[in-house]
């Protein structure tokens, strides 16, 4: 059987040139089939993505940053196997990348400091848990080339919907949370006064 590499293997990773505006059509693809999937199974088969920059981190002299920058879903009617998480991240990690650090958050995550960009993930619809610093984030380590190994696997079976800015959030930047080096929180957890 020949090896193909898996950024050549479009049924494996979804790619994107790194001109300017090349992930647009990728985009709108990893988005339509995260709703579609979404509306099938829920929040069960998502995951909330958060990426870092140590080199923004180290610059500002600051706690850990960790910003949200979207969902991803893995179709559990898949395969067999069903995708992992872990594989829906990889087979888009560069488009969710380019997409955090060219579009929704340059200014820290862009430039200087997109060398040694993380993901992170949290559970599907987290956010307001992550926030109150209730669950921990989980490091996804490897590379689109870890997917060779899952021959079932299909970059059709998963999608990425990415965070949007809107009003003041673009300039001052949406929801981010500190934690330690190890994605766990740094303060006690808190609740949220919903009458208030």
């Amino acid at each position: 059987k020949k090896s193909v590499s898996p950024a050549a293997d479009n049924t494996k990773v979804r790619t994107v040139s790194g001109f300017s505006g090349s992930g647009t059509k990728p985009l709108r693809i990893a988005a339509n089939t995260f709703d579609r999937i979404y509306q099938k199974h829920g929040k069960e088969c998502a995951a909330d993505l958060y990426v870092r920059s140590p080199a923004n981190d180290a610059d500002l002299g600051r706690e850990p940053t960790y910003w949200f920058v979207g969902k991803v879903v893995a179709d559990p009617d898949a395969g067999p196997p069903p995708p992992s998480v872990r594989a829906a991240v990889l087979a888009q990690k560069r488009l969710v990348l380019e997409y955090a650090q060219r579009e929704l958050r340059p200014q820290n995550l862009g430039g200087k400091y997109a060398n040694g960009l993380q993901i992170w993930t949290a559970p599907g619809d987290s956010e307001l848990d992550v926030v109150q610093n209730k669950v921990p984030l989980t490091r996804v380590e490897g590379s689109t080339a870890d997917l060779l190994a899952e021959e079932n696997f299909d970059v059709r079976d998963v999608g990425f919907n990415p965070e949007i800015y809107v009003g003041d959030e673009i300039r001052d930047g949406g929801l981010r949370v500190t934690r330690d080096e190890e994605g766990k929180p740094t303060r006690p957890v808190f609740e949220i006064n919903e009458g208030q």
